[in-house]
């Protein structure tokens, strides 16, 4: 009797431990705390191919949008370049007329200029800058015709982009009236041409 009490006593001991630890389901066992962090670590160690393609695809869609404005901005910013250099070529001239009365307008942009050191004459005027007087500046070719008189009594100055449509869109134009002209198409730029307000 006393084996009969102990071993009723044991089965419930047994079912009691059964229920507490929950019934038993088919399938995997669920992973351990050590195979969880393997898991976690593996599925984050770095980027997939997707999230990579993504982020390329943002970036490409910004210098899309980006690389336009830049080259309309620098196009701009060489117009206006190129208008401040046709003023300091007339300010200039016009120096150089008052300097030098016996001959009157330079003929030439390179007697405006002169390499440093620089002492002034009537064929080195030393008045601009001396890669302006070369006829080159911020992607912009420039050009003085003179008259041909002794004194001179006009001039022409053309300021031409170097590569139209990236360099610079509209040519410019001057003369000893100061006006400046621009000719939209890049070129053929006159007297007769839209006055620059």
């Amino acid at each position: 009797m006393l084996i009969g009490i102990e071993s009723r006593a044991w089965d419930d001991v047994l079912s009691l431990e059964g229920f507490l630890a929950g019934p038993t389901l088919p399938g995997p066992r669920p992973p351990t705390e050590a195979q969880a962090c393997g898991v976690f670590m593996r599925s984050h160690k770095g980027f997939s191919l997707i999230e990579l393609l993504l982020v390329v695809a943002v970036i490409l869609i910004i210098a899309a949008i980006a690389v336009p404005n830049f080259l309309k901005s620098r196009l701009r910013a060489n117009e206006a370049s190129a208008v401040a250099s046709l003023r300091v070529i007339n300010t200039a001239a016009v120096t150089y007329s008052i300097t030098y009365p016996d001959m009157g307008f330079p003929a030439q942009l390179t007697t405006l200029g002169g390499a440093n050191p620089c002492s002034a004459s009537s064929t080195q005027a030393c008045l601009i800058d001396d890669s302006l007087s070369q006829g080159n500046k911020s992607g912009y070719s420039f050009v003085l015709t003179g008259d041909g008189a002794v004194p001179s009594v006009s001039y022409i100055v053309a300021g031409t982009p170097q590569a139209i449509g990236s360099s610079g869109q509209r040519m410019f134009c001057t003369d000893q009236t100061a006006v400046i002209h621009y000719d939209p198409a890049g070129s053929g730029c006159t007297n007769a041409s839209l006055v620059l307000e």
